[in-house]
């Protein structure tokens, strides 16, 4: 099965390294569906193109990267979004996962490394950088308004994925231990996180975490 991939970054030549990074990888089942060089730009080929990736640039002149993630997650795209960028700061990791982000790599990151994570994302697994580890646990450890986050509106198999998040479990994953399908997880996902007011399946991870459920 192929997943297709839409590339927004301001760089023309990062867009074309991408698109043929992607090309010499066929067996990772990843396709460039469609490049964008603005915020604004990605936002209407995403409506077009429906994919199921979106790989996307945190600096860009106009529409910033956060900006457009956040216009995605409003107009209701559940689609999974990986920043990619070369910003480290705690504050860009923290606002840009609050945002909905499904993943923050560094564009310093190995070729192999990146493709393997986008892998990875496109299944539903969160993809960090793994020199970010310690920016993301302060990051999110400072980010209080998960702390009133309730979970009694969820369903009993809705806090049971829950607590799947918090263990870092994929779609594919929770899908397999619990004989469902994947699509049915997905939804599942989407359901608690708009019961919870939360952006990213990080933000639930993180949450479950601290209140023990993983």
């Amino acid at each position: 099965m192929s997943h297709r991939v839409l590339v927004i970054d301001d760089h023309p030549l990062l867009r074309r390294g991408l698109g043929q990074l992607l090309a010499l990888e066929p067996g990772r089942g990843l396709e460039l569906a469609g490049e964008a060089g603005s915020g604004s730009e990605g936002l209407r080929l995403a409506e077009s193109l429906d994919p199921d990736l979106i790989l996307l640039d945190l600096e860009m002149p106009g529409m910033s990267g956060v900006e457009t993630l956040k216009a995605l997650r409003e107009a209701g795209y559940t689609t999974p979004v990986v920043v990619l960028t070369v910003s480290d700061r705690d504050e860009d990791v923290a606002e840009t996962l609050r945002a909905g982000a499904s993943g923050y790599l560094l564009k310093d990151m190995e070729p192999e490394r990146l493709i393997d994570s986008l892998s990875r994302a496109v299944e539903g697994e969160v993809v960090i950088s793994p020199a970010l580890t310690p920016t993301l646990a302060r990051a999110m450890n400072a980010d209080s308004d998960s702390d009133s986050v309730g979970i009694e509106a969820l369903t009993a198999r809705e806090r049971e994925i829950l607590g799947r998040l918090a263990r870092g479990q994929s779609n594919k994953m929770i899908a397999r231990e619990l004989d469902i399908t994947a699509g049915t997880a997905k939804i599942h996902i989407r359901n608690l996180l708009r019961k919870m007011k939360l952006r990213s399946r990080v933000e639930a991870a993180v949450w479950a975490v601290r209140k023990g459920l993983g």
